[in-house]
């Protein structure tokens, strides 16, 4: 019977090979599916538990696509379909994004206003058991599988990070509603946070700015796009996002494996924007979708990228339907930015670099300035404008210079860490907080220092 299966096998592979493939090749692929048979027929066989053929199919099917990358692999009918809700924008589980990393699990970002972001879960973390069970021998699908569940429902997180001793974290499972666009006007910057690119990303952002629009008005100086943590998704909503800022030019290329296997995508006229100022914010949890759409705005220098090197991911997956079979994930193609850099393991370098850091006020005396000097000379300046007596405009003086911009950084802080250690990733928890978010301090600063530039500029 076993026979049968693999000389079926092999028919359908020779029908399907090109002519002119030699025999020796012909032959070779014959006796791997022999050898494909005989190892399926005797663990059928002599395994110590048994084994349904669907699973020994379906696992060797896994095997073979998860050898080739760590994005390939087969998705169950059940898996199939929890990807599509996915996509979506709402699934179950505990709200991260994972790859596979030696045999253990590395956190690619937590999504915002999740278990996961909620527990403390950073980019970069490494979970090495899961409820105590090892996960070296898993597949990454099996792994997901069990952090999948129903809500409220509890899985225990072993996490390595960096140099620190492994801990435990305990996560309650939900139901996961991804907003993929959350936007709000800090001042007269628009912040738009976008955490993941699912089948509405475009739609919400093009809703967030014409609100953010009608509120500020002719007062928006500038535009924040924060990509941090955010690790992809559709390939079309990460095209339609750089569409939207981009009035033309090429947004991204893809080539596939021969070399005629090339697709190139431009922008179409009009800059939502309508050409104001830009920071793009990223970090090492930015992956794929959202590194296509930080590399289009630099190449075109339509925004100015702060934050740390991006994850690197820069192959793109094609589901393929398998009918009544669920289907597989297949990495079909690389893809590059307009100026024909690849992102694959590189990632993209901003152009500022800032690393999170922690914003503490220092502790100094207050130093004289020149109005504290005996006999000091007034400002005749302010006394002409204003009319005032002299003491008065002093008054006024000081009580300025005693005032600070909300949501700019404070004269006399400074990033820092604790006993020296390099800087943590940005906690989902703070990010958007200008308070406690360093990087988006600092984005907003440079935003009105280049709207008084070139207004300075203009006049």
């Amino acid at each position: 019977m076993m026979r049968k299966i693999a000389f079926g096998a092999t028919a359908l592979l020779l029908a399907v090979l090109p002519f002119g493939a030699s025999s020796q090749n012909t032959s070779e692929t014959y006796r791997q599916l022999n050898l494909f048979g005989e190892v399926f027929e005797r663990v059928r066989a002599d395994y110590v538990e048994e084994v349904t053929d669907q699973k020994l199919i379906e696992s060797a099917i896994n095997g073979m696509l998860t050898s080739l990358d760590p994005h390939s692999s087969y998705l169950s009918p059940k898996d199939f379909q929890d990807m599509q809700v996915q996509t979506k924008g709402e699934f179950g589980g505990l709200g991260i994004e994972v790859t596979m990393e030696e045999g253990l699990i590395r956190v690619v970002s937590p999504i915002d206003d999740t278990p996961a972001a909620r527990a403390g879960v950073l980019p970069g973390d490494i979970i090495t058991h899961l409820d105590g069970e090892p996960v070296l021998g898993l597949t990454l699908a099996e792994a997901v599988d069990k952090m999948r569940g129903p809500a409220n429902t509890e899985i225990k997180l072993t996490i390595r990070r960096a140099s620190k001793e492994p801990f435990d974290l305990v996560v309650k499972r939900d139901v996961i509603r991804v907003e993929s666009v959350r936007a709000r006007a800090i001042e007269d910057i628009a912040y738009l946070r976008v955490t993941s690119f699912t089948e509405l990303t475009d739609q919400s952002l093009k809703k967030s700015i014409d609100r953010l629009r009608s509120e500020m008005g002719s007062g928006m100086k500038g535009i924040i796009l924060d990509l941090r943590n955010n690790p992809g998704g559709l390939l079309d909503q990460a095209i339609a996002i750089s569409d939207a800022f981009l009035d033309k030019g090429e947004i991204v290329s893809t080539r596939g494996r021969h070399s005629d296997d090339v697709q190139r995508t431009n922008a179409r006229p009009g800059d939502i924007a309508e050409g104001l100022p830009m920071v793009v914010l990223i970090n090492g949890g930015s992956a794929s979708a959202s590194e296509i759409v930080a590399g289009a705005l630099q190449d075109h220098r339509r925004g100015i990228l702060l934050g740390t090197r991006s994850f690197g991911k820069g192959s793109v997956q094609t589901i393929i339907p398998l009918p009544g079979r669920g289907a597989m994930r297949l990495t079909t193609a690389r893809y590059y930015t307009p100026s024909g850099r690849s992102i694959q393991a590189k990632g993209i370098e901003p152009d500022i670099t800032v690393e999170p850091a922690r914003i503490e006020k220092l502790e100094q005396g207050e130093l004289p300035h020149e109005e504290d000097l005996r006999g000091a000379l007034s400002n005749d300046t302010d006394r002409q404008q204003q009319g005032a007596p002299e003491g008065q405009a002093e008054e006024e003086d000081e009580d300025q210079s005693s005032q600070n911009p909300a949501g700019s950084v404070t004269p006399g802080a400074t990033p820092s860490t604790e006993n020296g250690e390099e800087a943590p990733a940005v906690p989902p928890q703070v990010i958007g907080d200008v308070e406690q978010d360093y990087q988006l301090a600092r984005a907003v600063d440079l935003l009105r220092g280049l709207w008084l530039f070139n207004a300075r500029a203009t006049n």
